[in-house]
């Protein structure tokens, strides 16, 4: 009789234990033992990835399952006692910035690990739709030039999403920030190329694919090293193929926002071509997307820049373009090419622009350029169209292209 009892009891220890190892906080630990060995690419497709939370706290107030987000590789489910430890309590001290969407802290993890934590704003369907997007999103990918999502946290009305700590602030800072260092031309193609690479991945190699929605140069992240990742998920939106279009609510930032996408609604991957090619403007020029300092008609970045292109691709003067804090320091020829793609990638017809893959092999030319040419920025000779590649020969004739207002943006199908 004792051992039946006992036996029983045994069954019914064993039924309660979850089916999940222990760990510490800060670890990833996946259910299936097998899935530790895949790869760090399958996991950022497979959506058979489970999350598993560890810790004493229960998921009180956590309105969906991890399945209903789509977090199949999500890092680590955080509590908000974990998250006001290692930020201080969310001290002034540790904050990074604030915006629309709340404020980001520093932090770090018991490993020592060094993390950005990102509080929302509390209340409104929106930010609970951003931070769904962002978790659902960023969870999927995994690329050396995307910022990458620790975890996130969901307690009650709170919403908080934890990123690996990216040291060297933004594009926008570097670029526009006030009594900063002239950020010198060599660096400015390495950061276009890395963001390329990144959106390039989104775009063509997640499954589903990904439309960021929102990109601008306060979006790029950079590291000392000046390697880029592209971050801000919270608008993000899936497209079942490159040529699909998804019609939806005009979100995004002022100067950035493609023609076709802010009057209509109907958003295509070529919506961030155009919003990347605004960042390359920015990064030849020096001026914001929109500058209110400037003369009437002159505060739009694109339509002030518009005929300045086409000179500059008629006849290789680059006039008022580059920006005058280089004092003529760059490749004459990067120069010309870094033009050629923004005039592309900016172009009002959304199908006159070149995919994100074109973009980085014509952006990686001028990596290469720069490394084995020789030629020290500033002293290079007089452009010779001979030399180009035949990728670097379309975006010619794509910018020698008419640059009048031929938008399609009034097209309806798969084509937009």
């Amino acid at each position: 009789m004792l051992a039946f009892v006992g036996a029983a009891v045994w069954l019914v220890k064993k039924h309660k234990k979850p089916f999940a190892p222990t760990a510490h906080h800060g670890n990833l630990v996946s259910a299936s033992p097998a899935s530790s060995h895949a790869s760090e690419s399958s996991r950022a497709r497979s959506p058979s990835y489970p999350l598993i939370r560890h810790g004493s706290e229960g998921s009180y107030g956590f309105p969906y399952s991890p399945s209903d987000l789509g977090l199949g590789h999500t890092k680590l489910w955080f509590t908000l006692e974990e998250l006001s430890i290692i930020t201080n309590d969310f001290s002034t001290q540790n904050l990074l910035g604030e915006g629309g969407f709340g404020c980001v802290y520093k932090g770090r993890l018991r490993d020592g690990r060094e993390v950005a934590v990102k509080r929302l704003k509390v209340g409104g369907a929106q930010g609970e739709r951003e931070f769904k997007s962002e978790v659902e999103t960023i969870s999927r990918v995994h690329h050396r030039h995307l910022v990458s999502l620790v975890g996130y946290c969901v307690s009650e009305n709170q919403r908080l999403l934890v990123y690996d700590y990216v040291p060297n602030r933004t594009l926008y800072y570097h670029l526009h920030g006030k009594g900063r260092p002239i950020m010198e031309w060599t660096v400015r193609v390495k950061v276009a190329v890395g963001a390329a690479r990144g959106i390039a991945y989104l775009h063509e190699d997640c499954h589903p694919r990904i439309i960021h929605r929102d990109i601008k140069s306060s979006n790029i992240l950079l590291d000392y090293s000046f390697e880029a990742q592209v971050s801000d998920f919270g608008l993000a939106r899936m497209a079942v193929d490159a040529n699909a279009h998804v019609t939806t609510r005009v979100m995004g930032t002022f100067g950035y926002l493609a023609p076709e996408y802010a009057t209509s609604g109907k958003l295509t991957s070529n919506s961030d071509v155009y919003s990347f090619g605004v960042v390359l403007l920015e990064l030849i020029t020096g001026r914001k997307p929109v500058d209110t300092s400037q003369p009437v008609g002159d505060e739009s970045l694109v339509e002030w820049a518009r005929l300045l292109l086409i000179q500059a691709l008629e006849n290789g003067d680059f006039g008022d373009l580059p920006d005058p804090t280089l004092d003529g320091n760059y490749n004459k020829d990067e120069m010309f090419r870094m033009i050629e793609i923004a005039a592309a990638c900016t172009r009002h017809s959304s199908t006159m622009r070149p995919r994100m893959g074109q973009v980085v092999r014509a952006l990686e030319s001028l990596a290469d350029l720069d490394i084995n040419n020789g030629v020290r920025p500033g002293q290079s000779e007089v452009f010779d169209s001979s030399q180009q590649s035949e990728e670097i020969q379309m975006f010619q004739k794509m910018g020698f292209a008419s640059q009048e207002h031929d938008s399609d943006y009034g097209r309806t199908g798969s084509s937009n």
